[in-house]
Order: structure tokens, then sequence, then C-alpha cells
């Protein structure tokens, strides 16, 4: 299935689901970047915590109304979310398997997951071509596969734009969701 990517613009991924999310709630931009998706969850009226290793990147977004920029290294030390709880958490373009049990146990109930990285063939295209950042297929659907969780959408496959690359998309909730209007 060929699939789009852009990186320049809000993932049409994310906002498919983003108006599942419960409100008010707060969302969790893991490995933010440049905020495209924190930008755009703050114009729909969610309070964002974007969190990213990279303090160049999260100088753009300081100041902006309802969105919180946080630095920290997900992948070293303490993992900064132990106890709280997020309505909603957005993931693209990043994988960290040590940390997913502790990411997946901060979203409340109720509450929306939106995630869409890379996986296996990849490789062919470029970075990332390391195993350990890409999911194997279905990989996601495991991960969810408990009680109170259930998926609303998933994909996989191969994307042409804006490069081409192999990604893996899920939506899912746990417990009892409505749409937004």
């Amino acid at each position: 299935m060929t699939i789009s990517l852009d990186e320049s613009r809000p993932s049409p991924w994310v906002r498919r689901f983003a108006g599942l999310i419960p409100e008010p709630g707060e969302v969790l931009d893991l490995a933010c970047g440049s905020g495209r998706h924190a930008r755009f969850l703050a114009s729909l009226g969610y309070h964002v915590e974007a969190v990213d290793r990279n303090p160049l990147v999260l100088r753009s977004l300081q100041g902006l109304r309802r969105v919180s920029a946080r630095q920290v290294d997900l992948e070293a030390g303490v993992w900064p979310y132990g106890g709280r709880s997020f309505a909603g958490i957005v993931v693209t373009n990043y994988l960290f398997r040590a940390r997913l049990a502790e990411l997946l146990a901060c979203l409340a109930d109720p509450g929306i997951l939106i995630y869409e990285t890379f996986m296996v063939g990849n490789e062919r295209y470029g970075r990332p071509a390391n195993p350990e950042f890409l999911l194997r297929s279905q990989e996601m659907l495991g991960w969810v596969q408990r009680p109170g969780w259930r998926v609303l959408a998933f994909e996989e496959g191969q994307v042409e734009v804006p490069r081409a690359a192999v990604v893996q998309r899920l939506c899912a909730a746990r417990g009892s969701i409505g749409a937004r209007l």
C-alpha cells in the first residue's frame, strides 16, 4: 500500500485522529522535532507538552499559547513522565522500545494514542536503517493488545512523499472515546 508522509506540515494521520482526543486534556507530543504537531494540536485548543532533546528546535515553541516546551533526552536517565497522565499521546518518526511501556502507561483512560514511524524495509531508502529503530510488520498492533484498549486504525506500507520510506501507523483508544465535534 502506498501512503503519504509530509514532514513539513502536520501529518495527515495526526490530523485525521486528533479530534478524538478527550477534552479537556493535555497532549504529549513526544520527540516533537520542529513542533508541527504541537502547533497543530494547540490550534485545536489542546494544551500540549512538547518534548525533545534538541534545544534549538524547542526555541521556536517558546511562548506559544497552550504549548509547554521541555528539553529532555528521552533515552537517558529517569523517565520524565512517571505519574503523569495525558488525554492524547502523539509520536511521529521516533521509536525507542525501551521506554514504550512507560509511554503507554502515561495514556489516560479515556485517551488516544496516535503513532507513526518507520518500519523494516525503510533501510532500502536511507535513514533510519538500523533495525533497532525500525518496527517489524504489525508490531504496533501488539502494543495495544491488552484489556481496555482498542485499535481504531492501523496502516503499514511504502510512502513516496516527501521521500520514499516504509512506515507504520496506529491510532488506538484506551477506554471509551467519543468524537469531538
